[in-house]
């Protein structure tokens, strides 16, 4: 089965276990919305790319740790698209949660998928040191001091480290699906925090270069809301073409930052055309 069957089947099961005794309709309907249907998956997809790389063998423990960490980053997404944040009205090309369901389950929505996260991986606990590494590296990646939620207080702060708040808005969830996917295979998780990190930075600094220069239609979601709303910003800090710049960057030391291992070369090679994508459709035009 491909990554990408592997993660939808993963998050399903996860969905379905949560909404299958008497959960609230509207809760229910919020939860699925904000998960469904898919968006890139590409912190799951580099989960279970890593521990493919490394050889896998436990299979469940990968899966789970791929689905805990996509359904964290849905929670960050519907949190982020709040009026008391970012005021999106669309996510994915279609309406925020917020606006499809109203604030308030729009709130318990996002809370409820990160205990999901948690609930998810505990169907596969067991007393391994690889079970163990995985959680301590996913719950690390969400809080403080520097999971997606310190990312997030970041943008209430006069003053902005603008490496730091990537690192940790993006990088941090990023840096959890290499070491998570490396430790689930029996592999050094440690050794591909650094892989992860990168990552992480290029896919902000990009998602700042499509706030600038893409349109909504392509994103999939409202551009030009940085400087509106005063949020740090690669584009703001470096220049349209100097914000290029560091993604290329970015993606060269991520590439550069995978150890060794049986997959290393197919890894690359996915990163590379991984980042390709990333740049909207008419700066890659004019750079062609």
């Amino acid at each position: 089965m491909d990554a990408g069957n592997r993660i939808e089947r993963a998050l399903q099961a996860a969905v379905a276990r949560s909404l299958a005794l008497g959960c609230p309709r509207g809760l229910a309907a919020a939860m699925h919305h904000a998960v469904f249907p898919r968006g890139a998956r590409v912190r799951p997809r580099l989960c279970v790319a890593v521990a493919t790389a490394c050889g896998e063998t436990d299979y469940a423990l990968t899966d789970a740790a791929a689905a805990a960490i996509e359904l964290l980053h849905c929670a960050s997404l519907v949190h982020d698209d709040l009026p008391c944040f970012d005021d999106a009205d669309m996510r994915r090309g279609r309406s925020s949660v917020h606006r499809a369901f109203g604030e308030p389950l729009a709130l318990l929505a996002g809370d409820a998928l990160i205990v999901l996260a948690f609930q998810t991986l505990a169907q596969v606990a067991c007393a391994s040191q690889q079970f163990a590494m995985v959680l301590r590296t996913i719950s690390g990646s969400v809080g403080v001091p520097s999971g997606i939620v310190a990312g997030q207080a970041w943008e209430c702060e006069s003053e902005v480290d603008l490496v730091r708040y990537h690192r940790a808005k993006t990088g941090a969830l990023f840096a959890a699906a290499a070491v998570a996917g490396a430790a689930a295979a029996g592999a050094d998780g440690l050794e591909w925090a650094m892989l992860g990190e990168r990552l992480g930075e290029a896919y902000q600094v990009a998602d700042d270069i499509r706030d600038a220069a893409a349109e909504p239609d392509e994103v999939g979601k409202p551009t030009g809301r940085d400087p509106l709303l005063g949020r740090p910003s690669a584009v703001l800090a470096l220049g349209l073409d100097g914000a290029v710049h560091r993604l290329h960057t970015l993606v060269a030391a991520a590439s550069e930052a995978i150890p060794p291992c049986p997959g290393g070369a197919a890894l690359r090679s996915l990163i590379l055309s991984e980042a390709k994508r990333l740049v909207p459709k008419r700066l890659a035009q004019s750079a062609a």
